[in-house]
């Protein structure tokens, strides 16, 4: 009995062993396996650029107008026609404006007529003042004669006060020359000042003569043509755009529109190179000649217009076409990059052994800093990010990095001499770039770049 009993309980034990072998390896089968996807740490060159959009314009770009308004009578440009500077390119029916500088020609000798007219007044009221003054003077005489006689009793009193209320009465006319004088000579400058607006008037009228006559303010191309024969042009508040010339389509630029992320990366004399959709696949190059600090709103949306300037061999662009401008912003020769789908992976369970800590502190000084925020070095911009090694035995470890430029595909990693990870962050370890499996959570968004 107890034989049977030890054989009942050693076959109830394996039994259960077997069950729970079984349940393992269901356990296991229905499990899949965890794998990574990786690259290398590799060496090389970086560039981290700008890209937008602009317009190729001519440097120099005239609108040529009009000043009166009138009837285009005659065009001796068209589209593409070059141009020198002074040269008549366009008139205006004159007709109207002969009219007007005869009439102010007229008004203009009426004028000098009327300052001769004043001229000879004024010469008659001094002629006037000059016989009062005589016939003064010789009433005071006859008085001085004839008191001298009423005192010798030759003649009566009378006589002498009759001279006397000569006197009197030549010295008012006298005054009264004296002040027709005075008329004559403001008659005279009244009339030369009216020769003088007339002279004016004329002056404007054959100006105004001349600017039927439009002429091209520089040399160049016409690009734009904005009227026909017979067609009436005003000029009331501004003058209306009759032709659009290019000074120069050998010397070109493009006004790139930089969002204002990105304009603090745009500097003088950086290389830019652009496409156009007329020359599929080949690129033009040129450097930045101006960062224009007028911002431009447009849907919320607030850019910087980038100038760059570049030479139109041959004239092969034209101005109006759309430009696809990248610029290379900084360059890193042999650094480490590391792809940026690397800092996108994050491994439940897996974290860094210690926190990034600041390079540029001195040593035994060196502070703990949150991830994401940027480390003081001087002359280069610095964020924060984690990525994860396989080590020999293809598990991951995680560690946090401190991270430089960008183009887009790959990151510069970068690693302090003498740094703790300095021996496993360098060229040629593997970095995970991507988890496959049941187990693998969600990539959550990285740090992002500043480039």
């Amino acid at each position: 009995m107890q034989k049977f009993t030890w054989k009942l309980g050693a076959a109830a034990a394996l039994l259960l062993l077997a069950a729970g072998g079984g349940a393992w390896w269901w356990s296991q089968a229905s499990t899949p396996a965890v794998s990574y996807r990786s690259a290398k740490i590799e060496r090389g060159q970086l560039q981290a650029s700008v890209s937008a959009s602009g317009t190729v314009n001519p440097v120099t770009q005239v609108s040529v107008g009009t000043q009166v308004s009138g009837q285009i009578k005659e065009l001796m440009v068209d589209f593409n026609s070059e141009v020198k500077a002074g040269q008549l390119i366009a008139r205006i029916d004159p007709e109207t404006f002969e009219y007007r500088m005869r009439q102010a020609q007229a008004d203009l000798d009426a004028a000098q007529a009327a300052v001769l007219t004043a001229q000879a007044n004024s010469a008659a009221a001094r002629a006037g003042v000059s016989r009062a003054r005589v016939d003064h003077a010789e009433a005071l005489r006859d008085l001085e004669r004839k008191k001298s006689l009423v005192e010798k009793q030759f003649i009566s009193q009378t006589e002498a006060e009759k001279a006397q209320a000569l006197v009197n009465t030549t010295r008012e006319s006298v005054a009264s020359a004296d002040a027709q004088l005075g008329v004559a000579a403001a008659q005279v400058k009244s009339a030369q000042a009216s020769v003088a607006q007339r002279q004016a008037a004329l002056s404007q009228a054959r100006v105004d003569l001349q600017r039927t006559q439009i002429t091209s303010p520089v040399s160049g191309i016409v690009i734009k043509r904005a009227v026909e024969r017979g067609q009436t042009v005003a000029a009331s508040l501004q003058a209306p755009e009759l032709f659009v010339i290019a000074q120069n389509l050998q010397d070109m630029q493009v006004e790139a529109s930089i969002d204002e992320s990105d304009v603090s990366r745009i500097r003088l004399g950086q290389r830019a190179t652009f496409t156009v959709d007329a020359f599929p696949g080949q690129a033009f190059e040129g450097e930045i000649r101006q960062v224009r600090k007028a911002a431009q709103n447009v849907a919320n949306v607030v850019t910087y217009v980038a100038v760059i300037g570049f030479s139109n061999s041959g004239g092969r662009l034209l101005p109006g076409m759309t430009a696809n401008v990248r610029v290379v912003t900084d360059t890193r020769e042999g650094v480490l990059k590391i792809p940026n789908a690397a800092l996108r992976v994050r491994i439940a369970g897996v974290e860094p052994a210690q926190a990034p800590v600041d390079a540029a502190a001195p040593a035994g000084e060196q502070k703990a800093r949150p991830q994401g925020r940027a480390a003081d070095s001087p002359g280069r911009a610095v964020t924060r990010g984690r990525i994860h090694l396989l080590d020999a035995g293809g598990k991951p470890r995680a560690f946090n990095v401190r991270l430089g430029i960008t183009d887009g595909t790959a990151t510069e990693l970068l690693v302090p001499a003498g740094a703790p990870e300095a021996s496993e962050l360098k060229e040629g370890a593997t970095v995970v770039t991507g988890v496959i499996g049941a187990s693998a959570p969600k990539a959550p968004i990285g740090p992002r770049m500043p480039f």
